[in-house]
């Protein structure tokens, strides 16, 4: 059994193994469960065959794209009988987001380690006037104002970085008439609740008059002041 399973695959298996059983469990969802704790064979059709530990069991690819409660209830039974426990539970992951309106550093407790900080792709939402709103998750990043973009698309791309996050810190820029950082919040309360129930704390900060090592290490001592 792979023992490096994802946070989201954790909570399915959560939910299946002592959870309420879920009424919509997507097919793509199920195999790719089975394929992190297990095996996946194909066995001709639309039939395939679930390995985990010493217990086997055939399974059909549903014409819904969604398991009928009774496949659902005997993956159930297929999990308990190959002596799958209870996941245990990770100590929460602290993840900061500085955030302006044009960008957002996204650090996570992993990456933010002595000097070292690991770069990530960047995401460029909509821009028709060409003013290079992007999200960036760089430590290089330079600062660049305070124009608010017309579209959600930027936070769209933030809420999607922190889907996996444990406890959340957004630092925001605290001049100017309007704020990201409040943007952000109001916006993951109303479309992404549940990414907005782990927000532990929130702060303005001047962030034009800060150095990129400086906002690197206001968010290290976030990581490491665990209250």
């Amino acid at each position: 059994m792979n023992t490096h399973v994802r946070h989201d695959v954790q909570i399915l298996l959560q939910s299946l193994l002592d959870g309420k059983l879920p009424r919509n469990l997507p097919w793509s969802d199920v195999v790719e469960l089975i394929g992190q704790i297990g095996e996946v064979q194909p066995h001709g059709g639309d039939e395939f065959a679930f390995v985990v530990g010493t217990q086997r069991a055939f399974f059909k690819r549903p014409h819904t794209h969604d398991l009928e409660v009774e496949e659902v209830a005997r993956l159930r039974r297929f999990l308990h009988e190959a002596g799958l426990e209870k996941p245990k539970p990770e100590a929460p992951r602290r993840t900061v987001v500085v955030i302006d309106h044009h960008s957002a550093r996204i650090y996570r407790d992993h990456e933010v380690d002595g000097s070292s900080v690991e770069d990530k792709t960047t995401v460029r939402p909509y821009d028709p006037y060409g003013f290079q709103r992007h999200l960036i998750h760089r430590k290089e990043a330079h600062y660049q104002g305070e124009r608010v973009p017309e579209e959600t698309s930027f936070y769209e791309e933030v809420a999607k970085d922190l889907a996996s996050a444990g406890e959340i810190i957004v630092i925001g820029h605290g001049t100017g008439t309007s704020s990201a950082g409040d943007f952000l919040l109001e916006f993951l309360k109303k479309h992404y609740p549940t990414i907005a129930s782990r927000i532990i704390a929130s702060e303005k900060l001047d962030l034009s008059a800060l150095t990129d090592r400086e906002i690197e290490e206001i968010a290290k001592q976030h990581m490491v002041n665990r209250s």
